[in-house]
């Protein structure tokens, strides 16, 4: 997720790029790069840095919208067609696609990428490892959690950033306190409780959904306590009830009528540029409730088995992820919080952000993303994510019985990885 004000600029620089490759008579391979936006940002501003190191090669991106990149590249890994030589794979994909069996073992020879995994934070490496220990895909940047509040509407209610971090009880009660003195909402939705607490106390190894020994596991404490706190800021009347990204999410946060926002790191340069830069100052950062970390996206690199180009693909690969230069113009450029731990290193990292009223803010998100637990995927998460989510809606919605939901949301679950 990187930062939307630099799109002109990229798009500048794109055509540029382009232009220059065309007129180079001396270009012998093109290798092709599929993407999204805005992941697609951080390859256009690499395109003329690669070339100064390689002008034998040249890049031609093919960008889709998120969901059409990430089904074209679904089909195309199913039929073996239309595949490119570079695959961009965003942090909710890349367990299904390392699955899948269609990309390239980054382990294998002759990448040998084993060497290199210790270069980047200990939690995205799991995330592109298939289930037989295949490396799918290496990480680029990375969404450290965090809690990004209002400082002005705090005051206004006399409530303090630790009334909002000490556990999730009392995030709750700051939240009724806000409303009542504000009338702000604590949160866009309840369901944002639910995700992170789902995702909090887990150990390296474990996955969300299942266990390290494939169990099925959203009947566990940690998913009833989920939805039960969901339920308590529902009841209290606490959250906007909108959706991430939805016209009415942005506007509660441009108008301050939604106090907090829990998500990644790059959401204050989403913030800064294009939600609410007239609120500058007003914003502040701290980590998430109850000591809890976990990672909000993030971006891969892949090479599918079938690709034309796979040596040049893997020195692309190498360049996007594992050159400091290059991840410190995406995190400088783009709000793009690189991967590779000698870049975390720079001391861009101890400068203060002016839009969050100074506050030395990414140092607290480096420190958070080196306490995520190294999490395992597996290839039926998203259904049982959009499974859970539904008994959620329920709950919320219905008043369901919490543990009679979660028992069912397991049969579901059960039944639909059968197939």
């Amino acid at each position: 997720m990187f930062n939307k004000k630099k799109l002109g600029t990229v798009a500048l620089a794109l055509g540029a790029s382009l232009a220059l490759s065309a007129t180079s008579a001396w270009a012998k391979t093109t290798i092709t790069v599929a993407s999204f936006p805005s992941f697609d940002q951080a390859v256009v501003s690499a395109i003329p840095l690669y070339k100064k190191l390689h002008p034998e090669v040249e890049i031609k991106l093919v960008s889709l919208a998120y969901g059409d990149h990430h089904n074209a590249m679904t089909t195309a890994l199913a039929t073996g067609g239309n595949l490119p030589d570079v695959m961009g794979v965003e942090y909710g994909y890349i367990g299904r696609f390392a699955a899948s069996g269609g990309l390239e073992d980054l382990r294998a020879a002759p990448y040998n990428a084993g060497q290199y995994e210790d270069l980047f934070s200990k939690f995205t490496i799991p995330l592109a490892t298939g289930g037989t220990g295949t490396l799918a895909a290496m990480p680029a940047d990375i969404g450290p959690g965090a809690l990004f509040y209002r400082k002005d509407i705090l005051e206004k209610a006399g409530v303090t950033k630790e009334d909002l971090t000490k556990d999730w009880d009392s995030y709750i009660a700051a939240g009724k306190k806000i409303k009542e003195a504000t009338g702000s909402y604590l949160v866009a939705s309840a369901v944002d409780i639910k995700d992170i607490v789902i995702r909090s106390g887990l150990k390296d190894g474990e996955g969300i959904y299942f266990d390290s020994e494939n169990n099925i596991s959203v009947e566990s404490p940690r998913f009833k306590e989920a939805f039960r706190l969901a339920k308590a800021v529902r009841e209290a009347g606490i959250d906007a009830q909108v959706g991430a990204w939805s016209s009415e999410w942005t506007e509660g946060l441009r108008r301050g009528t939604i106090a907090s926002q829990m998500m990644g790191a790059w959401l204050g340069g989403h913030l800064a540029g294009w939600i609410a830069p007239e609120s500058k100052g007003l914003w502040r950062s701290s980590h998430l409730p109850e000591g809890s970390f976990a990672s909000w996206g993030g971006s891969f690199y892949a090479i599918p088995k079938k690709a034309e180009h796979k040596a040049e693909a893997w020195e692309f690969i190498k360049f996007m992820t594992m050159n400091k230069e290059m991840q410190i113009a995406a995190f400088r450029d783009l709000d793009a919080f690189p991967a590779l731990l000698e870049a975390q290193e720079d001391d861009f990292i101890n400068q203060p952000i002016e839009y969050l009223g100074g506050q030395v803010a990414r140092v607290q998100w480096k420190e958070a993303a080196a306490k995520i637990p190294a999490m395992d995927v597996h290839k039926h998460d998203p259904v049982a994510e959009q499974i859970v989510n539904d008994a959620l809606e329920a709950v919320l919605e219905r008043d369901a019985d919490i543990d009679a939901e979660l028992a069912n949301a397991a049969k579901q679950i059960k039944r639909r990885a059968r197939r």
